[in-house]
């Protein structure tokens, strides 16, 4: 089953489904002689039990060092011999296989992917070096006083929802993971029919699809389907966190549980993006020019709503002196309620928009780029289109829906301090 979804700027993404349920979404774009592929899987940290916290990342680490017919060296060898590149990666709503090469070697990579999809071996050496390494990680983000202090407004936030926990895992659930663990979870989730393959590059679509088709067509889907995830209801609880810790710094955080990425909060969802954009996005931003170049207060000031299929969350942070800790936390909290009190200027709303539709179309620009949004888009369900309808989501807000949609997201925030003792305990909140 194909057809062609015709995007801005006359762009076509190709979007084939074959028979096995493997999707194949074909970018034809001949200005370079490159390839690239996106190879998402519907898993990820989301999918992972509570328990079992960091297992997507682990399985990303060591997945590359060994199948059935090839060594982790060789492996190597073969995509470093024609100047290739492949890698693994896991996030909250997906793992990633990703490619890219000149075109000429691009079924000899495909094909080398495949046999990733397929027979990786997970060697139990591998395991245990990667889960060393890992824990590492975990210490090296424990020493980090931002990580610590959005680890805990997140897990506050997210409960046992998997959202609370860090991609890594904790120590407690890496040091119990299992080479088992990881071959259980490659079992369930590595299957045709949960698969995307999304390829950008001098490649024509009829070409892409035959050779997805040659190289795993005779992939068949188990004949049960994925079972669906039971997650916990993420429901607003706002509470304070103080982390008492001897830095130099204070690490100021808010935050507010916002919505997922649907198509039924698409409207929301595009207004708390711009609302984003203009707080913290870059150094014409609100927090950035108040708090930080007007007042003095930041050492480093922004805000960020990532994309999520389940329950997000719009944070502002700052970090600051221990003597104006008090004074940053009534900064952060009086821009917010700002946004809520009064609409933006048609000129702030504008500025922003221009500046968000102009980032969103700078990172459509090489053929990595229009692989990962593309794959992105379908794995989340939205769907290519979802390009168009967010770019005309975004074109939409006014100042008076972007003060109703703040007003409506934007109550009372959980907070979390750290830094020294005197200067985050008994701190007012406006």
């Amino acid at each position: 089953m194909t057809s062609t979804i015709t995007l801005s700027q006359n762009r076509m993404v190709h979007h084939t489904v074959l028979s096995n349920g493997i999707t194949v979404l074909v970018t034809e774009n001949p200005s370079a002689d490159i390839i690239a592929a996106r190879l998402f899987l519907k898993t990820g940290s989301r999918w992972e039990p509570y328990d079992k916290a960091g297992l997507s990342h682990l399985v990303a680490a060591v997945m590359t060092k060994g199948t059935e017919e090839h060594s982790s060296l060789e492996i190597a060898e073969r995509v470093e011999s024609i100047g290739a590149s492949l890698g693994t990666d896991a996030a909250s709503d997906y793992f990633l296989l990703s490619l890219k090469t000149v075109s000429a070697d691009f079924p000899e990579m495909l094909d080398l992917a495949g046999e990733l999809l397929r027979s990786a071996t997970f060697p139990e050496a591998e395991v245990e070096l990667e889960r060393r390494l890992t824990l590492q990680a975990i210490r090296s983000q424990q020493e980090q006083p931002f990580t610590v202090a959005l680890d805990h407004l997140r897990q506050t936030m997210y409960g046992e929802h998997p959202y609370a926990l860090s991609g890594l895992g904790t120590t407690s659930t890496v040091e119990k993971l299992t080479r088992q663990d990881l071959q259980d979870y490659y079992k369930t989730y590595f299957r045709p029919d949960n698969l995307i393959i999304s390829i950008a590059g001098r490649i024509t679509p009829d070409q892409a699809v035959s050779q997805v088709e040659e190289i795993l067509g005779d992939w068949k889907a188990p004949s049960t389907p994925v079972a669906d995830l039971t997650l916990p209801i993420v429901t607003s609880n706002p509470t304070r966190n103080s982390i008492p810790q001897e830095t130099q710094q204070s690490i100021v955080i808010l935050g507010y549980l916002a919505p997922s990425v649907q198509s039924s909060t698409m409207a929301d969802y595009a207004a708390l993006k711009l609302l984003n954009t203009y707080l913290g996005n870059g150094l014409s931003s609100r927090l950035f020019v108040e708090l930080r170049e007007k007042r003095g207060l930041a050492y480093e000031v922004s805000a960020f709503y990532p994309t999520r299929l389940d329950t997000s969350y719009f944070v502002t942070y700052m970090g600051t002196a221990p003597g104006n800790t008090e004074i940053a936390l009534s900064g952060l909290k009086t821009e917010v309620d700002r946004l809520c009190d009064a609409p933006l200027s048609e000129e702030e709303i504008q500025t922003a928009k221009n500046k968000l539709l102009g980032q969103y179309a700078l990172g459509k620009q090489t053929n990595s780029q229009l692989a990962q949004i593309f794959g992105w888009y379908e794995t989340l369900g939205l769907g290519v289109e979802f390009d168009a309808q967010f770019q005309a989501a975004i074109a939409n807000v006014t100042p008076e829906t972007a003060q109703e949609v703040a007003g409506r997201y934007f109550g009372s925030p959980y907070v979390s301090l750290l830094g020294p003792a005197e200067a985050i305990e008994n701190l007012h909140l406006a």
